[in-house]
C-alpha cells in the first residue's frame, strides 16, 4: 500500500514538516502544527476530488457560479 498516492494524507504529511520546520518546538508550535496539519488536509482532500472548495465557497459568500 503506498500512502503517498493518498493526496490527502501526503498533504497533512507535508503540514507536519512545514510546522516543524516553522516552529522549533514549544507550546506554540503545537499550534503551528495543527494548523498547517489542517491546511494541508484541505489542500489534499481538494486534491483528491473529496472536496470541492468552489461549492463551499460560494455557498458561504452566497454568490453561484455563473
Amino acid at each position: 500500500m503506498n500512502i503517498f498516492a493518498n493526496k490527502t494524507v501526503t498533504g497533512v504529511i507535508i503540514g507536519v514538516v512545514v510546522a516543524f520546520f516553522v516552529t522549533f518546538g514549544g507550546a506554540l508550535g503545537l499550534l503551528w502544527l495543527l494548523l498547517f496539519s489542517a491546511v494541508g488536509g484541505v489542500i489534499g482532500a481538494q486534491l483528491d476530488g473529496r472536496l470541492d472548495m468552489a461549492r463551499i465557497v460560494s455557498s458561504t459568500s452566497g454568490k453561484g457560479r455563473g
